[in-house]
């Protein structure tokens, strides 16, 4: 291949990267190491072709003093820094790659032998891949972090391998913190904060908090600070990213992740612009704020610069604390309805803000004895940095999705599924199991079922028999925000599994029921305002009929739980 080709997806505009001017003097600067290269009118490099052993050297050579001479400044350790940062980056891809393209030589025709050679190949590539995230640190530690939760893309070989990074978050020095907000506010720390604790309560793979006392009123705080080393090395980060995913494209061409980088790039700048978060924030508590029924706090916010955010200091403890829960009499099937209830109004509510990583370190859960009712519990929502809208016809597209699909309605299904993702009947039962996270069966008998062993060997079954490519092809085809909305509900679908509840799937699906009728309900209630007077005959019949569709389910909900409360009292065993 050749260099031109091979380097494209790094000499994207960038308005973050450095000035035009500077990349041409670093480009000069440069020319005698590259000897033949030539810089054309635009700032690209072109490298002659090569071949064998030669090509991958000068790849992973060449890669590396064009990304940094792109994406740093001229001071010589930076480009050093960088210089070993990209080279072990891109050593690390193509030895996996050679390593899988040997593996997938081997004959075939014992294939039980095969399969072993290829989970030890897995094995060996997420074990190599491990190591060099943890010395880049940086976003690739929130990349693994995404990547050990995809097991339904992923061989497990990868997602296990990963596991440890989620506990594994870079810890920013002191020092380095109080010279970020010097340089960042023009005062230092202590003109802020009376007390600010040197050891950060919490660290996550883009930024820590610690606690904190505001001098001028003594209020507890909590203060997200960014790590410091992001701004430096973000942009080249990105683009090694998006080099990895696309040189795995072209390799292997039916495994294409390159939607992945795409997000990442959008995402990831929101969640380093902590004005954002606190607008987010803001927003978001402003919203619920109208939902007295949902025992939901938001952390007041203070103030906030790109890279630090004060916030009211308000903690609980994680919901999968299950320990906590049952010490507290905190009930665990009313967590996990005020979590669905949460986020449900999230994606079917009308102009609600959706958080898109509700994961069990971003909520948390405090015992509260002053809310009336079951209820005996806050449910505190922290990390406001990725948000999305959805457009209000998807967000009621997909409420008559999940209508039909909690009827078992396939002909519906089909309908709302080309509606919300464009998706035509030869993915649409891979479609269904992806929303819904179970198999086809189960879904065209009903998902309110509990999942049975069977249906689990059923899904590893496909998965194992090459499914698992389509999948990646089809995820490559949706819209970008059906992404985040399958991400939010695979999220909240592990939140509801790790608190182990007692009620089975039922409650929960019914919950959502409800919430996506009601945004059925809005639509037609708005078409029969904008088509005339509610007195005529046929409207009056139609709003009639919307009212008891929405009326019907909000029964069964009722009804339901009223049968659980009476189960429990009656000292009957759990629903599961």
């Amino acid at each position: 291949m050749s260099g031109v080709n091979f380097f494209k997806p790094f000499f994207r505009p960038s308005t973050s990267w450095t000035c035009a001017n500077c990349i041409r003097q670093q480009q000069r600067r440069h020319a005698s190491q590259w000897g033949r290269i030539k810089v054309n009118a635009t700032g690209s490099k072109r490298i002659p072709r090569n071949k064998g052993r030669r090509n991958i050297i000068i790849v992973t050579s060449g890669g590396t003093l064009a990304i940094g001479a792109v994406s740093l400044s001229d001071d010589a350790k930076h480009v050093a820094t960088a210089t070993r940062r990209t080279s072990r980056i891109v050593g690390t891809l193509f030895l996996c790659i050679n390593d899988y393209r040997t593996t997938l030589k081997h004959d075939r025709s014992n294939e039980g032998e095969y399969q072993a050679l290829l989970r030890a190949c897995h094995k060996r590539c997420a074990e190599r891949t491990l190591v060099t995230m943890e010395k880049s640190g940086s976003i690739f530690i929130k990349l693994g972090q995404h990547l050990s939760s995809l097991n339904y893309l992923l061989p497990s070989e990868w997602c296990d391998t990963f596991i440890p990074l989620q506990d594994k978050c870079p810890v920013s020095s002191y020092q380095s913190i109080e010279e970020m907000v010097l340089k960042d506010t023009g005062h230092t720390l202590m003109e802020f904060f009376s007390e600010f604790e040197r050891e950060p309560i919490g660290a996550a793979s883009l930024a820590q908090v610690h606690r904190a006392v505001v001098r001028d009123t003594g209020q507890k705080v909590a203060v997200k600070v960014q790590h410091p080393a992001l701004d430096e090395w973000t942009p080249l980060d990105l683009a090694l990213t998006r080099f990895s995913f696309a040189t795995l494209k072209r390799f292997f061409p039916d495994y294409d992740l390159t939607w992945l980088g795409e997000e990442l790039d959008v995402s990831l700048p929101q969640e380093l612009d902590f004005n954002r978060e606190a607008t987010n924030a803001i927003r978001a508590k402003n919203y619920f704020s109208r939902h007295h029924e949902l025992p939901l706090l938001i952390p007041n916010v203070l103030w906030a610069r790109r890279r630090i955010l004060v916030m009211e200091y308000l903690t609980g403890h994680r919901p999968d604390d299950l320990e906590y829960l049952d010490s507290h009499n905190i009930s665990r099937d009313e967590v996990s309805a005020a979590l669905a209830r949460t986020f449900n109004e999230m994606i079917f509510g009308t102009n609600a803000p959706l958080h898109c990583d509700p994961h069990g370190g971003n909520i948390a859960v405090r015992h509260n004895p002053h809310r009336r009712g079951k209820q005996n519990f806050d449910i505190i929502l922290y990390d406001h940095g990725l948000y999305r809208d959805i457009p209000m016809n998807l967000r009621r597209s997909y409420a008559k999705l999940w209508l039909a699909v909690l009827d078992a309605d396939e002909p519906r299904m089909r309908k709302y599924a080309y509606e919300v993702a464009g998706i035509g009947d030869e993915h649409f039962p891979l479609f269904a199991s992806a929303i819904t996270g179970r198999d086809f069966n189960a879904v065209k008998t009903g998902v309110a079922k509990p999942r049975t062993e069977q249906e689990k060997d059923n899904i590893s079954d496909a998965l194992g028999e090459g499914l698992i490519v389509q999948l990646v092809q089809l995820l490559g085809k949706v819209p970008r925000i059906i992404l985040l909305i399958l991400k939010t509900n695979d999220l909240t679908r592990s939140l509801d599994e790790n608190l182990h509840t007692r009620q089975g799937p039922v409650r929960t699906f019914l919950i959502l029921a409800r919430y996506a009728s009601r945004a059925v309900l809005e639509e037609q209630l708005e078409w029969l305002r904008n088509s005339g007077s509610l007195l005529w005959p046929s409207n009056l019949v139609r709003l009639a009929e919307a009212w008891a569709s929405y009326a019907r389910v909000g029964l069964k909900l009722r009804v339901y739980e009223v049968w659980l409360d009476v189960r429990g009292m009656l000292g009957w065993a759990p629903v599961i």
